[in-house]
């Protein structure tokens, strides 16, 4: 699928020649978890989980981070923001993607998180929130006593008071943290042999929106505080590095803009899309952005009119070949989706993404033969990205269909498990138990699943 939001199917769904408009693909219970705290959206789109990859790998190996250890997630959100969390898990917004004006400012917000991550900013911080919460009780409880005691105006008086100094402690900890991260970053942008002039300019940028308002101001500015002497200090750094005038190369420049225009064109509306993209612009990313649009409008053959001239220019690029598979085969042409998106897995024949696409094709045949052909692409869609949601709800259906009853209840507990849900989970693990003979590999995976904690409803 070649762009798709996260939301949660129902299990019994059933996928049909009709097609599901961006179906659901999902994460790996931290991130879903972490996600729905946060009020956040997760979105999967393989062509720019690549090049994110492809743009962070030489910070990572910099870094000494193992770049397999690294997930990367796209956060639906048009505001500027970056930030790591659970780990070694780097969640990047969609606004900085669209809004980075070159490959550098955005690799340059890369290895300013991982600054972060290498220095186990994470864990440190929550030590020394935890520090700054003795002295902040310590001094509520005086307060408390002090209202207690008759003395109402000094209690509020200590109690403002000891809130402004917890606050002034944690703002002082997280420029600490920052400026720390900027020069982390800097030093892995100089090992990889990369300008750091993209990150010293989107800074500088964030900078002058400290003036604005809470409201008006990006998330990044309100959660990396950019102050004049970390700015000069960051500037110092960067700008003495061999490297600093090195440029971007002109197929990440590409590369950027046709990402950013497949996501205008999914994320904006239709006529944002156009405007941002008129008719005479004839770049290839122009017409890819007004392709997603023509699609989202439902003109099927307006969108595939767009595609045309941009795959005279890239033959081989099989994220083209995906998004026509995706137009195709959410439009109901089931037949031609398949030749797309086979040919975009012969150019690319490891992604997880475009084997579930070709299977769900495939399998939308809804016959049993159709099953049986979809079966290894959905397998394999999940043998290589073991967090993947969708594919085992896809995986499911191919099994139910062949009547193993014992593995399609096992992809749905799956399913289930790396949404976080370990309720279903667990549920439909022991079914899966019932169908399968004890002690085999696929008994245990289920026993796996099934022995989790479930934590009873309140």
């Amino acid at each position: 699928m070649a762009f798709s939001l996260m939301k949660k199917l129902p299990a019994a769904a059933r996928m049909t020649g009709a097609a599901v408009l961006s179906a659901a693909l999902c994460f790996a219970p931290v991130s879903q978890s972490f996600a729905q705290q946060r009020g956040i959206s997760l979105i999967r789109d393989a062509e720019t989980e690549a090049l994110m990859k492809r743009f962070s790998a030489p910070i990572w190996r910099a870094a000494g981070i193992d770049e397999n250890a690294v997930q990367i997630h796209l956060v639906k959100d048009q505001g500027i923001n970056a930030f790591v969390a659970g780990g070694q898990q780097l969640f990047l917004n969609t606004g900085l993607i669209t809004q980075s004006d070159t490959p550098g400012e955005l690799i340059g917000v890369i290895a300013h998180e991982a600054g972060h991550m290498a220095g186990g900013h994470l864990a440190r911080t929550q030590d020394a929130l935890g520090n700054l919460q003795m002295p902040l009780i310590a001094s509520m409880l005086l307060g408390v006593g002090a209202i207690a005691a008759g003395q109402a105006d000094v209690g509020a008086a200590v109690l403002m008071g000891s809130q402004h100094i917890a606050q002034r402690g944690v703002l002082a900890y997280s420029r600490e943290q920052e400026s720390r991260a900027d020069q982390a970053g800097a030093t892995f942008l100089e090992r990889a042999h990369l300008s750091g002039e993209g990150m010293l300019e989107l800074f500088s940028k964030f900078r002058d929106q400290e003036v604005l308002s809470g409201r008006n101001q990006d998330p990044f500015v309100r959660s990396h505080p950019i102050s004049e002497d970390r700015l000069a200090s960051l500037r110092g750094r960067v700008e003495s590095s061999p490297y600093f005038d090195k440029k971007d190369s002109a197929k990440d420049i590409h590369d950027l803009k046709m990402v950013q225009a497949k996501l205008t064109g999914f994320l904006e509306r239709p006529s944002v899309t156009f405007n941002t993209y008129p008719p005479s612009d004839q770049s290839d990313y122009a017409h890819y952005a007004r392709a997603v649009a023509y699609h989202q409008l439902g003109k099927t053959n307006e969108a595939l009119k767009e595609l045309a001239p941009v795959f005279k220019n890239e033959p081989k690029n099989p994220y083209l070949y995906e998004l026509k598979g995706q137009i195709l085969f959410e439009s109901g042409n089931i037949e031609p989706s398949i030749v797309a998106y086979r040919k975009a897995l012969e150019l690319d024949p490891h992604e997880a993404q475009l084997q579930m696409a070709l299977g769900q094709s495939i399998l939308a045949r809804d016959t049993v033969q159709a099953a049986k052909e979809a079966l290894p692409y959905l397998q394999e869609s999940t043998r290589n990205v073991s967090n993947y949601p969708y594919a085992y709800y896809q995986l499911s259906q191919a099994y139910g269909k062949l009547n193993k009853i014992g593995l399609a209840e096992l992809a749905t507990a799956q399913y289930y498990d790396t949404l976080g849900n370990a309720r279903e989970a667990t549920r439909h693990a022991r079914r899966a138990q019932r169908h399968l003979k004890t002690g085999t590999p696929d008994w245990l995976k289920a026993e796996d699943i099934a022995s989790q904690q479930v934590t009873p409803r309140g």
